[in-house]
């Protein structure tokens, strides 16, 4: 089984980038995030057409998550108890012998902010949840936009980057009690190298020049770590036509 995820920033725009991917990296689960749409504008008939069922929720203009899966998709979760939260950023669904978890991780702003602050309570919220999910069963995957660089080696400029806004000790913090649940950061089961990036800013020529951070992550629950068999960052999307600033990410699971 193949999992992916991708922020496609405005799935109206890049609907045609995710067909065409779909087709040549043949994801069996992708969850999607920025999909700036209401749900009433989702393009479900093209996705089901490339041979996908969907669940999505969304809202206009910002945010918005969405899960696509050639298997049934089950027991949806949209809003998760103790987040009374109006944002469109969680979405749970069981896809065969896995619960899926997809998340679009606040931004912050900037350190010390009131949406800053948001993002910490946003993540403690979210953790207790995730908490909960993996105790009934332990075959879960979160994957999705974090807005967290786990460390420097996910920097391009760790010197620049020190404290400031997605690499500062606090998120770092929070993802470390995320992962502490049970959950691996799959990429580094497989790459321990710096210097690997899903995302680039679309100024200064940021993905030409690779100034980039890795905050798109798929963590899986520790039973799953014997079913591993590759995790990558596809950077060809990226360099597409007004392509999203977000590359997939993706983990490769042995079916059992």
């Amino acid at each position: 089984m193949k999992l992916a995820s991708w922020n496609v920033n405005s799935l109206n725009v890049r609907l045609p980038h995710v067909e065409q991917w779909c087709a040549l990296a043949q994801p069996d689960v992708l969850a999607l995030q920025e999909t700036k749409l209401e749900d009433l504008k989702f393009p479900r008939a093209a996705l089901e057409a490339s041979g996908y069922q969907v669940c999505f929720s969304g809202q206009k203009t910002y945010n918005g998550v969405a899960i696509l899966a050639r298997e049934p998709i089950l027991d949806v979760v949209v809003d998760i108890p103790g987040l009374d939260d109006p944002q469109r950023r969680v979405l749970v669904a069981t896809v065969g012998d896995l619960r899926v978890v997809n998340l679009y991780v606040v931004n912050g702003q900037a350190v010390g902010s009131e949406k800053y602050a948001y993002k910490l309570d946003w993540l403690a919220k979210v953790t207790r949840f995730i908490e909960g999910e993996i105790r009934n069963d332990p075959r879960l995957v979160v994957m999705g936009d974090f807005n967290i660089a786990p460390d420097d080696r996910d920097v391009h400029d760790p010197v620049a980057w020190h404290e400031q806004i997605l690499c500062s000790t606090p998120e770092r913090d929070a993802l470390r009690r995320l992962l502490d649940l049970g959950l691996v950061d799959t990429f580094r089961l497989f790459d321990e190298d710096p210097g690997h990036y899903s995302w680039w800013d679309y100024r200064q020529a940021g993905f030409r020049r690779n100034l980039g951070l890795r905050i798109d992550l798929v963590l899986a629950g520790e039973p799953l770590k014997a079913r591993a068999r590759a995790a990558t960052i596809d950077r060809t999307p990226r360099g597409w036509e007004r392509p999203s600033d977000h590359a997939p990410v993706s983990l490769e699971l042995e079916d059992v």
